[in-house]
C-alpha cells in the first residue's frame, strides 16, 4: 500500500541537525533528494555515507526510517521513529514520518491521530490542516475532512490544492452549488489548474458554458501549462464537446489525450488476462470455504467495471434504513495481500492449501476492518469495482454475503470509462483496445459465478433498472434479504457522502437518456467489433 500524502510538514525543530558536519549534512540532503526522486540505490549509498560520519544523529536515523517506509518496511520504521520522538516529542517532521509508517502498516486511526496532533502543534499552518483534510478524505472520513480543509483555506486563501480538494469534498457531500463556486474561485486564482477544470466538469449534472469552453480551448494551448493540467483539460473538453453534441471533436480530443495518458500510465493487458485465467483456474478446482454459512451476512458486495451503475445501486441500498453505504473499500485486497505475505506465496496460489479455519480467519479479519461502517446500521456495503476478480475468495471467506454485479451495455461502459479521468488506477481505461479486452475478461468471470452461485451472485443490469425501477429495486432488496422499504424508491433524497465520479448523478431521479455511443456512429465500430462476443450474448 502506498502511503497517503503527508509531505511538506513544517520543520520547526532544527535540533535534529545539531552536531552534523557539513559533509554529513550534504550527504543527508543528497540521500533525501535521491529518495524522493525514486533513485533508491543512490539514496541508500548517500545515507550509508552520512551514517558512517554520524551514526547516532537523529536526522540520519530519521531518514533511515523514511527509507524503510519507502521499501514497504513500515513495521520496522515505527519503533525507530517512536524512539526518536521520545527525545523530540513535538517535532512535526518526525510525527509526519510516523504517520506515514502507520499508514504503511494500515493503522489508519493511529496515523490520523498523529496528523491531528501536528495541527495542534501548528494551528496556523495551512499545510498541516490540508494534509489532515486530504488524508481524512482518503480514508473515507468525508464529513470530518471538510472542516480541516476549510481551516486551511482560511489560513491561506490562495492554497489552490486545499481549495480544489475542498470543492471535491463538497461534491461528495452533495453541495454542488458551493462546490462549483469553489472550483470557479480556484480558476480565477489559477486559470491553468487542470484538477479544478476536471472537478468542474465532473459535476456531471452541470454543463460547461460556451464561454467556459472557449476559455478552455485558449488555455490548453498556452505555454507554461503543466502536462498533467493539459491532459485534464483535454478530458474536460472531450466531455464538454459531447455535452454540446460536437461528437467528432469529442472523439478526436479524447483519443489524443488518452493516448498521452496511456503512455504515462501503461497497462499490460496480456499480464492481466493471464491473472484472470490463473484466478479462475484456482477457484474452479475443489477448495475449502469458511464453515459458518452465516459469516458475512452483514455485508453486501457490489462489483462491476467502473461507470456501470454501481454507485446508483449502492445509493438505492443505502436508502434502506438497515444499510450503510461504505462506498469503495480496499479491505478485500488488503486481507488477501496480508495472507499472501504470511504464506510467502502470491494469491491465488495458496487457495488450494487454505482450510475452513483459514477462510474463517480471513472473513473475520475483513469484518473487523470494516466494522466502523456498521456502528449505526446492521449492514454495510462494499462497492469496490475491481472486487469482481476476487469473487471466489469473497464467497469462500464470507459464505453469508451477497454479491451484486452491476452490468451495463458493453460499449456504453467502455466509452464512459474512456471519457473519465481517474485519479489513480484504472490504467486500462485510456485505450479502447485495453478496455474491450478487460470487459471480456470481466464478462466471462462474472458469467461463470452467476451460473455457479445464482443464490449468492446477482446481475443488476443498468438498462433494466432505468426501464422498470420498481420491479428491479424490489428484486434487488429481496436478493439482499432486505424487506421492501419505500425509501429505496426515493434513493436520490438520501443525505450521505458519495465517493465516486457519479456523486452528483445519484442525487437526481433516474434519467433514461444516459446512452451516448450511438451519437458517434462509425467512429466506435472498432470498439463494437471487439466487444461482439459480449454484445451477442
Amino acid at each position: 500500500m502506498s502511503s497517503p500524502d503527508t509531505s511538506n510538514a513544517q520543520d520547526s525543530t532544527p535540533e535534529r541537525l545539531a552536531g552534523l558536519s557539513p559533509m554529513a549534512l550534504q550527504m543527508l540532503r543528497r540521500a533525501e533528494r535521491d529518495l524522493y526522486a525514486g533513485n533508491r540505490q543512490a539514496a541508500t549509498q548517500a545515507l550509508m555515507g552520512a551514517a558512517a560520519l554520524a551514526p547516532q544523529s537523529t536526522e540520519v536515523r530519521r531518514l533511515h526510517a523514511v527509507m524503510l517506509v519507502h521499501h514497504d518496511r513500515g513495521a520496522e520504521a515505527r519503533p525507530l521513529l517512536r524512539e526518536l520522538l521520545q527525545r523530540h516529542p513535538d517535532d512535526p517532521v518526525l510525527l509526519k514520518d510516523l504517520a506515514e509508517a502507520e499508514f504503511a502498516c494500515e493503522d489508519h486511526d493511529a496515523a490520523l491521530d498523529i496528523l491531528r496532533r501536528i495541527c495542534e502543534l501548528q494551528p496556523d499552518s495551512a499545510n498541516a490542516w490540508f494534509i489532515l483534510g486530504k488524508n481524512l478524505k482518503d480514508q473515507a472520513w468525508i464529513e470530518e475532512s471538510a472542516p480541516a480543509l476549510r481551516r486551511a483555506i482560511e489560513l491561506e486563501p490562495n492554497h489552490v490544492a486545499a481549495r480544489t480538494l475542498y470543492a471535491d469534498v463538497l461534491v461528495l457531500l452533495g453541495d454542488l452549488v458551493e462546490a462549483r463556486a469553489q472550483y470557479l474561485d480556484v480558476l480565477e486564482r489559477a486559470p491553468g489548474s487542470g484538477p479544478a477544470w476536471w472537478g468542474l466538469a465532473n459535476i456531471k449534472t452541470v454543463r460547461l458554458s460556451d464561454e467556459e469552453i472557449t476559455r478552455l480551448e485558449t488555455l490548453i494551448n498556452q505555454p507554461g501549462i503543466g502536462d498533467s493540467d493539459r491532459l485534464a483539460m483535454g478530458c474536460v473538453l472531450g466531455k464538454a464537446y459531447e455535452d454540446h453534441k460536437r461528437y467528432p471533436e469529442a472523439f478526436r480530443i479524447l483519443t489524443a489525450t488518452n493516448a498521452r495518458i496511456s503512455r504515462r500510465r501503461p497497462w499490460d493487458a496480456d499480464k492481466f488476462s493471464g491473472l484472470v485465467d490463473v484466478v479462475s483456474e484456482h477457484f474452479r478446482r475443489p477448495h475449502q470455504h469458511a464453515d459458518d454459512p452465516r459469516l458475512g451476512e452483514e455485508v453486501l458486495f457490489i462489483v462491476s467495471l467502473p461507470r456501470s451503475g454501481s454507485t446508483l445501486t449502492e445509493q438505492i441500498l443505502a436508502a434502506h434504513p438497515d444499510v450503510e453505504g461504505a462506498s469503495e473499500l480496499g479491505e478485500v485486497s488488503h486481507v488477501l495481500k496480508a495472507e499472501s505475505e504470511r504464506r510467502k506465496k502470491d494469491f491465488p496460489y495458496w487457495v488450494a492449501d487454505a482450510t475452513p479455519e483459514d477462510w474463517s480467519r480471513l472473513g473475520r479479519d475483513y469484518l473487523a476492518r470494516t466494522a466502523r461502517w456498521r456502528k449505526t446500521r446492521p449492514i454495510s456495503t462494499d462497492k469496490m469495482p475491481n472486487n469482481w476478480l476476487f469473487t471466489g475468495a469473497i464467497l469462500a471467506m464470507l459464505p453469508g454475503t451477497r454479491i451484486v454485479n452491476c452490468r451495463r451495455d458493453p460499449v456504453e461502459t467502455c466509452w464512459s470509462c474512456f471519457k473519465q479521468m481517474f485519479s489513480v488506477g484504472n490504467e486500462f481505461s485510456y485505450d479502447l483496445d485495453y478496455l474491450a479486452r478487460l470487459y471480456l475478461d470481466y464478462d466471462r468471470t462474472m458469467k461463470h459465478w452467476l451460473q455457479r452461485e445464482p443464490d449468492r451472485v446477482r446481475d443488476q443490469v443498468y438498462e433494466n433498472l432505468l426501464a422498470d425501477p420498481e420491479t428491479q429495486i424490489r428484486e434487488l432488496l429481496a436478493f439482499c434479504r432486505l424487506p421492501f422499504h419505500e425509501s429505496a424508491m426515493r434513493f436520490h433524497d438520501v443525505e450521505r457522502s458519495v465517493r465516486t465520479a457519479s456523486a452528483a448523478q445519484v442525487r437526481e431521479p433516474l434519467r433514461r437518456n444516459t446512452a451516448r455511443t450511438a451519437n458517434y456512429g462509425a467512429l466506435l465500430n472498432p470498439l463494437r467489433d471487439m466487444l461482439k462476443s459480449a454484445l451477442d450474448k
